[in-house]
C-alpha cells in the first residue's frame, strides 16, 4: 500500500491544476479516492461531521449485495444445467457453452462447482461490460463538469446486472446502463441529485424497448428449449401464475416449492430470485444504518394489506387474485426491490414518517400492478419508479408540518 501511495503522489502533479493532464484529474482522483481515504477536510465554518462518507456507504451496500451476487453465479448455472440435463434441452450455441465444454465440465445440476462456473460465464461478461460502459460515462461527465468521480455508480454497477436475465445481449446491457446513468442520474446533476433510481431506470428502458429479450419464457434460463419436450418452459413463476393457471394457492400440491422460491432456486433475473439472500442483505443494511428499516417495513405492510384486500378466487381471465401473500414476497423482484431499490437514500423519502408512507405505497402499487394487470405479472420495478417521483412531495408535507409545529412552539415561548 505504501508503494501505491508513493506512485499516486508521484503522478499527482501531472493531473493537478497546471499539469499536462489537468483535464483528466477526475480520472486520477477516482483511483486515489477508491484506494485511499481522502486527505482533505471540510472547508468552511458550517459542515456536518460523520464517520460514514459516500465511499464507505456505497461499499457497505456492495457487501450487503454479495449474497445476491453469489446466487447470481450459482442459480444461473443451476437453472441452465438442470434444464440441459433433465429436460433434454441443448445449451445455446455460444462461446459460454463452448468454453464450458472445453474446460471439461458436464451439465450436472448436482455439481455446485459446475453450476457456479457456468453461471459465471454468463454473469461476469454482463457485469464487466456494465461497469465498462457506466464507468466511462461517469468519467466523461466528471471531466466535462470538472468535478471528481463520485462512487454512486459503484452500487448501480452491481445492481443493474443483478436485475437482468442471463441471456440478454451485451449491446442491450450497454444501452440500458447508459440510459439509466445519463437519463436517470446525470441529467439531474449527478450522484445525490437524481430523482429516479438509475438501475431501475435502465431496466425499465430495456423492458419497454426490447420486451422480447427482457420478458417472456426464453430469457430466464441460459439453455435453448427448442429441442425440449412439449410443455417445457423457462417462464418465471409469476409468469406461470398469470398465464397458465398456476395459482400457488394450495402449497401442499407443490410440496416444498415455496422453499425453492424462498432460497432462490427458480427462474428469474440473475440476482433477484433468492429472498434469503435479500434478507441477509437487509440485516447488513439495517445494522449499518445504511438502509432504512422503515421503508422495508412500509413495503411489507403495504403488500400484506393490498394482498389481503384483493385475495380471492381466480377469475376466468385473471389467476393472480388467487396468489397469497406468502407467495408474493418470494416471487419476482419483490424482496430485492424492497431491500436494495426502495431504500436508495437518494431517490427515496428522507423523513422517518415519510419513509413509512413511501414504502407502504410501493407495496400497494406492486400488488395492484401484479394482480389487476396480469399482462405484466411483475410490479416492483414500476412501483418503485412511480414512488420515486412522489418521494419529494411526501417529504414536503412532513417537513412543512414539522416547521408549523416548531413555529407554534416558539410562539408559545
Amino acid at each position: 500500500m505504501k508503494f501505491l501511495r508513493q506512485l499516486l503522489d508521484k503522478q499527482a502533479p501531472d493531473f493537478e491544476k497546471g499539469g499536462k493532464y489537468e483535464k483528466l484529474y477526475p480520472l486520477y482522483e477516482a483511483h486515489d479516492t477508491l484506494l485511499f481515504t481522502p486527505g482533505e477536510v471540510t472547508k468552511g465554518t458550517t459542515h456536518v461531521r460523520d464517520a460514514l462518507d459516500l465511499k464507505r456507504m456505497m461499499i457497505m451496500v456492495v457487501i450487503a449485495l454479495m449474497p445476491c451476487v453469489g446466487m447470481a453465479f450459482y442459480n444461473t448455472g443451476y437453472q441452465a444445467n438442470h434444464a440441459i440435463a433433465e429436460l433434454g434441452a441443448q445449451p445455446f450455441d455460444s462461446w459460454q457453452a463452448w468454453l464450458f465444454g472445453a474446460l471439461g465440465f458436464s451439465h450436472d445440476p448436482a455439481s455446485i462447482f459446475a453450476n457456479i462456473v457456468y453461471g459465471a460465464l454468463h454473469f461476469l461478461p454482463i457485469f464487466i461490460f456494465c461497469f465498462a460502459v457506466g464507468g466511462a460515462i461517469e468519467v466523461l461527465f466528471a471531466i466535462v463538469r470538472k468535478h471528481e468521480v463520485n462512487e454512486g455508480f459503484l452500487v448501480t454497477g452491481f445492481l443493474f446486472p443483478l436485475i437482468l436475465p442471463p441471456t440478454i445481449p451485451l449491446w442491450q446491457v450497454g444501452m440500458g446502463v447508459a440510459f439509466g446513468v445519463i437519463i436517470g442520474k446525470e441529467v439531474f446533476g449527478g450522484t445525490g441529485m437524481n430523482v429516479l433510481n438509475p438501475a431501475l431506470t435502465g431496466r425499465a428502458f430495456l423492458f419497454f424497448a426490447y420486451p422480447a429479450q427482457i420478458s417472456g419464457d426464453t430469457p430466464w434460463i441460459a439453455a435453448d428449449f427448442s429441442a425440449a419436450p412439449d410443455g417445457i418452459s423457462g417462464a418465471t413463476w409469476l409468469g406461470r401464475a398469470a398465464n397458465d393457471g398456476t395459482t400457488f394457492a394450495d402449497q401442499a400440491v407443490f410440496g416444498d416449492s415455496w422453499w425453492d422460491a424462498f432460497l432462490g432456486f427458480i427462474p428469474g433475473s440473475m440476482g433477484e430470485t433468492s429472498t434469503l439472500a435479500c434478507l441477509i442483505g437487509a440485516v447488513i443494511l439495517i445494522a449499518s444504518q445504511v438502509g432504512s428499516w422503515r421503508t422495508m417495513l412500509g413495503v411489507l405492510i403495504g403488500t400484506y394489506v393490498t394482498t389481503a384486500l384483493l385475495h380471492g378466487a381466480p377469475t376466468e381471465t385473471n389467476n393472480m387474485f388467487a396468489v397469497p401473500f406468502l407467495w408474493h414476497v418470494v416471487l419476482g423482484g419483490w424482496a430485492f426491490g424492497c431491500v436494495f431499490m426502495a431504500t436508495d437514500p437518494v431517490s427515496s423519502a428522507f423523513t422517518n414518517r415519510g419513509k413509512l408512507i413511501y414504502g407502504f405505497l410501493i407495496g400497494v402499487m406492486c400488488i395492484l400492478v401484479r394482480v389487476v394487470n396480469p399482462a405484466y405479472p411483475e410490479g416492483m420495478m414500476l412501483a418503485i419508479l412511480f414512488m420515486n417521483m412522489f418521494a419529494p412531495f411526501i417529504d414536503h408535507f412532513f417537513v412543512q408540518s414539522n416547521i408549523k409545529r416548531r413555529l407554534a412552539r416558539h410562539a408559545e415561548n
